[in-house]
């Protein structure tokens, strides 16, 4: 039987209660994915089910098809929202922050890091559970991946718009993926460490490669000898 999609047929427009259809739509998707994100990010989506989702939501499982056609929709959807999130507190932190490049950067990978280890079930959904699920879930790892790189550059080029070479794109691209696997090793280490000092870390690594840049700048200003 071919099961009705997002795109199926239109609720009724009547009021049940005094809600209106779309918003109970709403709202079961919601519980859908609240219940999503703890049977992924506990057990994992491999060895979750339709229904185990729906009973942690409270619903039927017609009601799970009437928002996501299987559950690797369910699981886009559910990072999509994580990584909006993430995003959301990071660009939050930068705009309040001190307008130095120092600040700015202890700022936003303090919200960064805060936000996924301040609920493991996230850091687990983002970080692993998402990984080789399928080629469009890989691009869209890529594109959250590149976005964070992209927020790197835009934050250099307040100090200097020498930030925007190719060079320095590459040296974002490297610090953001050495952000991500560090802390894919802290989730899969048991979280012992405090990520204060995984922040403390990034920070640390991130000023390492300003330095780097200012060395080379000096060097490529001298006199030949």
């Amino acid at each position: 039987m071919t099961r009705p999609g997002p795109s199926g047929p239109k609720p009724s427009s009547r009021k049940y209660s005094g809600i209106a259809p779309e918003e109970r739509v709403r709202q079961r998707r919601a519980a859908i994915l609240e219940s999503a994100l703890e049977q992924y990010g506990t057990s994992g989506y491999s060895a979750a089910s339709i229904k185990q989702i729906c009973r942690g939501a409270g619903v039927t499982e017609r009601y799970f098809y009437e928002s996501f056609p299987n559950q690797e929709f369910c699981l886009a959807a559910l990072y999509d929202n994580l990584a909006q999130a993430m995003r959301a507190e990071t660009i939050a932190a930068l705009e309040q922050a001190e307008p130095d490049l120092d600040s700015l950067t202890a700022a936003g990978l303090g919200a960064f890091i805060r936000y996924l280890t301040s609920d493991p079930r996230r850091a687990r959904v983002v970080l692993i559970e998402v990984v080789g699920v399928s080629p469009d879930m890989e691009q869209r790892r890529h594109r959250v991946l590149r976005d964070f790189v992209d927020t790197v550059m835009a934050t250099w080029t307040t100090e200097s718009p020498r930030a925007l070479t190719r060079g320095r794109r590459l040296t974002a691209t490297a610090l953001v993926g050495g952000v991500n696997h560090l802390l894919v090793d802290w989730l899969m280490d048991g979280r012992h460490d405090d990520p204060a000092d995984l922040v403390a870390v990034c920070v640390d690594l991130f000023a390492a490669a300003r330095t780097q840049w200012d060395v080379a700048a000096v060097t490529s200003q001298r006199p030949p000898t």
